[in-house]
């Protein structure tokens, strides 16, 4: 079963409250999705610390639930 947006969004806010998130559904199949996350929890993290996080933040459903995520992070400028 796909997952929804509003589904990721949430998980990924509630690991980082501060968050700005923007998801886009790349097919239209719940399945493949586009994220832009900034947060102030990735200051001083590289890119793969990064996404590590974010990915922990979805609580085992990347590679099950949700097939595919190209993650875009970055801390607030």
């Amino acid at each position: 079963m796909p997952m929804h947006a509003h589904e990721i969004e949430e998980l990924i806010l509630k690991a980082f409250p501060d968050a700005e998130v923007t998801i886009e559904d790349l097919r239209g199949d719940g399945d493949h999705y586009s994220c832009k996350v900034i947060s102030s929890a990735f200051a001083g993290k590289s890119r793969v610390q990064q996404h590590q996080m974010v990915y922990q933040s979805l609580e085992g459903r990347m590679g099950g639930v949700l097939h595919a995520l190209a993650l875009q992070t970055k801390a607030p400028e």
